[in-house]
């Protein structure tokens, strides 16, 4: 079985770059809905709608467990995937979201006041802000939507994302940690850094790779039943140059093959 990791575009590569660096003899399929990008701008029942299908593509090219690295997916479907779509379609597939392993790595050096970017969809969700109270009913929690950073990232256009990412920036001055609530945004970490110089950034880029591989050395059931074969495999659902490019920066010497995701 391979691993799987889904994305509502291409700011998944970025962390299944981070999942590879730490873990490359594992075989991995990538598979990023670009032909409906942006997921935070979409209707709850659209994302999960969206999410089954992706979901249910990525089993049938035998992937045992599935991280969904889209935020405004898993804040919109992971639980009804885990509690009711996978017991009944594919009980011994596991699918994992980013939002857990974020909220922990930002809660690490205990910080009080916190703030999160993220889509609209996200933030609608107060995803974040539901599973930090959890853990510290304390905090100050400060989220702020910022619809326009995907948009200009997936077209590449990264000085008007470094414009938007001031902007937002100087709402965030006073807390302790700013999390990037969107696996697009470890691409705009710098910008968040430069601005906010004593503020710990949250890039879900630097944690993920070791908090998968902490969860397969928990689960060591799941762990003997993966394929190594260093064998990686990126999918589109919309291929066009530009994402080519991108692909090309993150792992040179493999290309972006367009499928369909209807299984």
């Amino acid at each position: 079985m391979k691993i799987g990791v889904f994305d509502s575009g291409l700011g998944g590569l970025v962390v299944t770059k981070a999942f590879i660096d730490t873990l490359p003899e594992y075989d991995y399929v990538y598979y990023g809905d670009t032909a409906r990008l942006p997921y935070g701008e979409k209707t709850s029942g659209q994302i999960l709608s969206y999410s089954i299908e992706a979901v249910k593509f990525l089993i049938s090219q035998k992937c045992g467990i599935i991280i969904i690295a889209c935020n405004t997916a898993t804040s919109i479907a992971l639980r009804y995937l885990q509690q009711r779509f996978i017991p009944e379609y594919a009980p011994d597939v596991k699918v994992l979201g980013v939002v857990i392993p974020t909220v922990e790595e930002a809660l690490q050096n205990g910080a009080s006041k916190i703030g999160v970017v993220a889509t609209n969809a996200t933030i609608r969700s107060h995803i974040y802000q539901e599973e930090l109270l959890k853990i510290n009913p304390d905090l100050q929690i400060k989220e702020v939507a910022t619809p326009e950073l995907v948009p200009a990232i997936e077209s590449n256009d990264f000085a008007r994302a470094e414009n938007f990412a001031k902007e937002y920036a100087k709402e965030f001055e006073n807390v302790d940690s700013l999390i990037l609530g969107c696996t697009h945004y470890p691409l705009l970490k710098d910008f968040f850094r430069r601005e906010l110089p004593f503020v710990q950034i949250i890039s879900q880029d630097e944690l993920m790779g070791n908090k998968l591989s902490s969860y397969l050395k928990r689960h060591i059931e799941i762990d003997i039943c993966l394929s190594r074969n260093h064998d990686y495999k990126f999918l589109v659902s919309r291929w066009n140059t530009h994402y080519q490019q991108v692909a090309a920066g993150l792992f040179p010497s493999f290309s972006i093959e367009e499928v369909s995701a209807n299984v």
